[in-house]
């Protein structure tokens, strides 16, 4: 089994949507997807997308 690490760090816009748009690519080809969300609030309408999709995306939030 060959697996990717894609890691989004920095300030400013653009890693959550980066990250979601890689991951529908990924469940899309029938891979499963886990993103790990550091210092996120727990309330977004992306989460609730994600849900519909959750035998291959999971989400796991800390901080």
């Amino acid at each position: 089994m060959k697996g990717y690490v894609q890691v989004y760090t920095g300030n400013g816009k653009g890693k959550s949507t980066a990250a979601y748009g890689l991951a529908l690519r990924a469940a899309g080809a029938g891979l499963s997807v886990l993103i790990i969300q550091f210092l996120k609030s727990r309330k977004c309408s992306e989460h609730n997308a994600f849900k519909r999709l959750s035998d291959l995306i999971t989400i796991k939030q800390f901080g």
